[in-house]
């Protein structure tokens, strides 16, 4: 799960090593801004790949049934979010604070990204299934495979063509196609019985909504809290970027940089809390606490040794890592000043991605939505607020509190659901 989650943030972190290496930031600013739209838009409905490994998870006789439901809610979502964002991008963009040079970047980046907006949703519910179903092979091939063509079509396109923010948008729409038709293709050789169920359930007329109402209202009912969660995250992300923004191109390029970084980082710890949300999940289903103390347990423990290291990595690599991304000195130089914020949240923001994994496999979304509205509301705004003379300094300050309030609260919570035996 490590290796499968670092190669999500990869394909940001290509394009932004491509872009960063271009003659001006302007291309790198556009896709900055427009990758932070496509993925406001596209993970605000994370629910779909949080909510099935749940759900297939806890109960993995009727997984096929809660994969349908998942796609119908993917393809629909996903027809109706590229029909209502496309008349609005203009708006949205402005909205980011782009420059007059970097907007247009943008809107070419985005107008093209949404139109893989029902693969990328379909994508989630495929990748939840896998995860549920503790077969963390599939998700791994999925994902390496879509990010390498998008790496080569990046540096085709990009480079080889000169076709800039457009040609990083056509990879990643190619990377999407590639990740759905692969993942089908092993959802028919690795799960058979998975595929023959979807087969049936779909031809089983009390599936649908109007027969058999309680599935899709417990679907909807865990997916409306993370939904809430995901965009409250994703709010104060792109509020970042936005505030970088407004400082000019070659902060918003730097806190771009850094942003990847962070991606990434964050893509690996999390690959222990998706291996807890499918163990935890299996426990719940059989009520077995003793198996979830010691999921629980060992998660964590790896998750801190990892974090560990990454800090590490990251305090002794600066030299070598930043010249990756860019080598526009005034980029460069916003990076450097603000690269000690990158290297302290890991140890922070850990105990956040693996109480996450915990309370999604046990089914408790409520308690992630209460903690991330608690930290985006009453820490992460009022301190932007508090600390905008500080300008870059405050944004990085605001999003360090933020991750700190998110990983107390869970914390909270767990100690809490322990103590009174509230797990099953």
């Amino acid at each position: 799960m490590i290796l499968s989650n670092i190669t999500v943030p990869l394909l940001g972190a290509v394009d932004t090593a491509v872009l960063g290496h271009l003659s001006s930031p302007e291309y790198l600013s556009g896709v900055a801004i427009g990758a932070s739209v496509i993925s406001m838009l596209l993970w605000a409905f994370g629910f779909l790949r949080m909510g099935t490994t749940g759900l297939v998870a806890r109960a993995p006789d009727s997984g096929a049934a809660w994969l349908l439901r998942a796609l119908a809610l993917a393809g629909t979502l996903g027809a109706a979010l590229w029909l209502l964002a496309i008349p609005l991008l203009p708006t949205i963009v402005q909205w980011m604070n782009a420059s007059a040079d970097a907007a247009p970047h943008a809107r070419d980046y985005l107008q093209i990204r949404l139109l893989s907006a029902p693969l990328a949703l379909a994508n989630f519910a495929l990748l939840g299934f896998f995860i549920g179903r503790r077969d963390s092979r599939s998700p791994l091939l999925v994902l390496v495979a879509a990010n390498l063509l998008n790496i080569l079509l990046d540096l085709w396109l990009i480079i080889g063509l000169g076709m800039g923010a457009r040609g990083a948008a056509w990879a990643s729409v190619s990377a999407d196609l590639c990740g759905f038709v692969l993942g089908g293709y092993l959802l028919v050789r690795r799960h058979r019985g998975a595929w023959e169920g979807l087969r049936r359930v779909s031809r089983y007329t009390e599936f649908w909504p109007w027969r058999k109402i309680h599935p899709w209202l417990e679907l909807l009912r865990i997916n409306t809290d993370l939904f809430i969660r995901t965009c409250l995250l994703l709010f104060t992300l792109t509020f970042f970027t936005a505030q970088g923004a407004a400082l000019g191109d070659a902060v918003l390029a730097g806190n771009a940089i850094l942003l990847q970084l962070l991606m990434m980082t964050s893509y690996g710890l999390d690959g222990f809390a998706h291996a807890t949300e499918a163990l935890v999940g299996n426990a719940i289903g059989r009520r077995n606490m003793p198996q979830f103390n010691r999921t629980v347990r060992a998660a964590g423990v790896l998750a801190l040794a990892s974090a560990l290291l990454i800090t590490a990595v990251l305090l002794t690599g600066r030299d070598w890592i930043l010249p990756l991304f860019t080598a526009i000195p005034a980029v460069l130089d916003v990076a450097q000043g603000h690269y000690p914020w990158l290297c302290a949240l890991p140890l922070i923001a850990v105990w956040s991605y693996q109480l996450d994994g915990v309370f999604i496999g046990a089914g408790k979304s409520r308690q992630m939505r209460d903690t991330m509205f608690i930290a985006t509301v009453t820490v992460f705004l009022p301190c932007w607020w508090f600390t905008r003379q500080y300008d870059n300094t405050g944004i990085w300050l605001s999003l360090f509190l933020w991750f700190s309030a998110r990983s107390a609260g869970l914390m909270v919570y767990f100690y809490y659901y322990t103590k009174k035996n509230y797990w099953l």
